[in-house]
């Protein structure tokens, strides 16, 4: 199992994310669905560093389906869709 830090994302022109990456690693840019997969099937963690905290990345159903997301929190830093872009 590889612990996997996001720095970047990619959206759609409706602002949902459609990868998750860190530039240069060879995993990335990683599409959500396979990030989703990874986490639920405990093949891979994803996370968000910032320096006061670490954020794990989280698969949750929504109405249209499965989505990662972060815990809110009193910060934007760690949010997947303020992240630069991939």
């Amino acid at each position: 199992m590889a612990d996997r830090r996001i720095t970047h994302s990619r959206k759609d022109t409706r602002g949902n994310i459609t990868a998750v990456g860190y530039p240069g690693q060879y995993w990335s840019p990683r599409p959500t669905a396979d990030a989703i997969r990874d986490i639920e099937s405990r093949a891979h963690t994803y996370f968000v560093q910032w320096p006061e905290k670490r954020t794990e990345v989280r698969v949750v159903q929504g109405a249209t389906g499965k989505y990662l997301r972060t815990d809110r929190d009193s910060t934007t830093q760690n949010n997947l869709d303020d992240l630069p872009n991939l």
